[in-house]
């Protein structure tokens, strides 16, 4: 029974090891997502996949060992990472260029073929950007990521404020003040006001406590509530302050 404690206790320590090691790891790579990793980024990330889990299934191994070769791993993510930032032809190299599709409206049947791309493909990616002709694509370009970027042709792109010569408010990022009933002190400081400030919008709008609120947020203009039992109480018109 000692034996099988003690081996419960050992895969514990490992384990926990092994994922702040491999969490503090990728943090240290960096900040891209899954689905836009180059080849060189999804090799290390899936050697690392592996070196945790021979860590954690092989206990003669020490798991420092798995350690050092995933500490190497980050180290040469970080400096091909820096080199490929001066130097094109290395960035070419390791990530990749992007490949024209589409120019014009007419499919670039060379590129498709050297990139092993089949109209099937092409034509599914088009109809998950509501594009159902060719002929309406100025350009497609598949990036290194393997993401398809589309860009529609004049006519066919929505109209916006600029082409009606309309003049609208800038896009502001809201500030979230309220989550889950717990205000936000340094967001709310940010925005230069004050808990007292905040309570006074909050009594306006109907509101006895924070506790009451499961979101709040600044708009830049006003503040927008929701209540904690998911019944939206929103502001139409500013608060008195």
């Amino acid at each position: 029974m000692g034996v099988v404690v003690m081996m419960m206790w050992t895969l514990f320590i490992r384990t926990l090891f092994t994922y702040v090691f491999v969490f503090a790891a990728l943090r240290i790579m960096g900040k891209r997502e899954i689905g836009k990793l180059s080849v060189f980024d999804l090799v290390v990330s899936i050697m690392i996949a592996e070196i945790s889990a021979l860590a954690l299934q092989d206990l003669k191994i020490p798991v420092w060992h798995g350690a050092f070769i995933i500490g190497l791993l980050v180290l040469m993510q970080i400096g091909v990472s820096i080199l490929t930032l001066h130097s094109r032809r290395l960035h070419d190299l390791v990530e990749g260029k992007p490949t024209v599709l589409i120019a014009n409206g007419e499919v670039n049947d060379s590129e498709m073929k050297r990139t092993r791309y089949s109209m099937s493909d092409l034509l599914m990616q088009l109809r998950e950007k509501d594009i159902t002709s060719i002929a309406d694509v100025e350009f497609a370009i598949l990036e290194t990521t393997g993401k398809l970027s589309v860009f529609p042709k004049a006519g066919q792109r929505p109209i916006t404020a600029d082409d009606l010569g309309m003049v609208v408010k800038p896009t502001v990022m809201p500030t979230s003040l309220i989550v889950g009933g717990e205000i936000i002190f340094d967001k709310l400081a940010a925005i230069g006001k004050s808990p007292q400030w905040l309570k006074e919008q909050l009594t306006a709008l109907g509101y006895s406590s924070e506790k009451e609120v499961f979101y709040a947020w600044w708009d830049g203009t006003t503040l927008k509530v929701d209540r904690l039992d998911n019944k939206s109480k929103v502001q139409k018109q500013d608060p008195p302050l």
